[in-house]
């Protein structure tokens, strides 16, 4: 089974720009209504679903290249969303507090994403390619979120300390 697949150069360029305008465009949204817990930990289990790919013999890359971007992804990409991403109380709900600095960084990480992807590409297939990239979204998506987790848990803690 032959899985080859012709992508344009634009469309390449195209798909994780509109990707990256609809995490902005999500994260506008999410700060209009409450947070629970369940928001924060349903995408990185509806994520993992990407990991059907590998069903795929020509998306099988190295453990060792899995294992890089996935902490890559963790290392360098999570760290500044989980610095910017805040949470506060407003009554009785916890919100998402709204950061200009998670735009720009947003863009930014679009911006290094698109280059290395271009770069990456040179040197192996395209379905290889998506596999690195699926990986180390996936490493940027837990930590953050599991990071989101703690402090939503910590939010409610505090204020239940406080109201004893």
């Amino acid at each position: 089974m032959n899985f080859s697949i012709q992508i344009s150069p634009l469309w390449s360029l195209l798909i994780p720009l509109l990707g990256g305008l609809a995490i902005i465009m999500v994260r506008v949204r999410s700060t209009r209504k409450p947070t629970t817990l369940r928001k924060i930990l349903i995408p990185p289990l509806g994520m993992a679903t990407g990991f059907l790919m590998f069903v795929v013999p020509e998306t099988h890359i190295p453990v060792s290249w899995a294992l890089g971007a996935f902490a890559a992804g963790a290392l360098f990409f999570s760290i500044p969303l989980i610095m910017t991403s805040k949470m506060e109380f407003v009554g009785e709900d916890v919100y998402l507090r709204r950061s200009k600095a998670f735009f720009f960084l947003i863009l930014i990480l679009l911006a290094i994403r698109l280059v290395l992807h271009d770069v990456v590409e040179q040197y192996v297939t395209v379905m290889q390619t998506a596999s690195i990239f699926f990986l180390l979204a996936f490493g940027m998506l837990v930590p953050w979120r599991l990071a989101m987790a703690y402090k939503f848990r910590r939010l409610h803690q505090e204020r239940s300390g406080a109201a004893v």
